[in-house]
């Protein structure tokens, strides 16, 4: 190989390789929602209190990954009754699954992330689940002085799934999840 052609080849080896930038998911901004039919009569609503994980992004490569757990005894549905259902032996159990974990790859349309195509481990179940951002942007924070990063994203899954079976039957088993989520860029 002509000297030249080394170089260059030595140089292209040896230069830096640009990572993707890591972002903390922000737990005082970040709540995962739930809402599911009450025996066809009206819609409970509930959120996820504790909440944390990382994000990772390239743009310029359209790849990210998302890695959320979720600390299922954290479930408020502002009624003190329905937490003590949700948390019981029937539906959350968080004495033996005291978290729950949505890992994923982000998808871009074009320049945009668009989804993330992941894996819900719920009850020591795994399957898989999307989540259609349907709202995405980043900025530099005010005081933070650093970038952040947030979307509001969506899907459903069916908690029988899951093995939460009790009262699941039809609608009452589809459960809509709408996660809002801030993230901060490390480093």
């Amino acid at each position: 190989m002509p000297p030249n052609k080394l170089m260059a080849c030595l140089a292209l080896a040896c230069a830096p390789v640009l990572a993707a930038d890591r972002y903390a998911v922000d737990p005082a901004h970040t709540y995962p929602r739930l809402e599911f039919s009450h025996m066809g009569i009206s819609t409970w609503k509930g959120q996820f209190n504790k909440t944390s994980g990382s994000v990772t992004l390239d743009r310029a490569a359209r790849t990210g990954s998302v890695d959320i757990r979720v600390e299922t005894s954290s479930i408020d549905f502002g009624l003190p009754a329905m937490k003590d259902f949700a948390v019981g032996a029937d539906w959350l159990d968080p004495l033996r699954f005291p978290e729950m974990s949505f890992k994923g790859k982000v998808v871009f349309d074009g320049a945009k992330p668009a989804a993330i195509d992941g894996q819900l481990t719920l009850r020591g179940v795994t399957k898989p689940l999307r989540l259609r951002l349907v709202n995405f942007g980043c900025l530099e924070h005010p005081m933070l002085k650093r970038e952040v990063c947030g979307a509001d994203a969506e899907g459903e899954l069916n908690r029988a799934d899951f093995g939460m079976t009790l009262y699941s039957e039809g609608e009452a088993g589809k459960v809509r999840l709408t996660i809002q989520v801030e993230a901060i860029r490390e480093g």
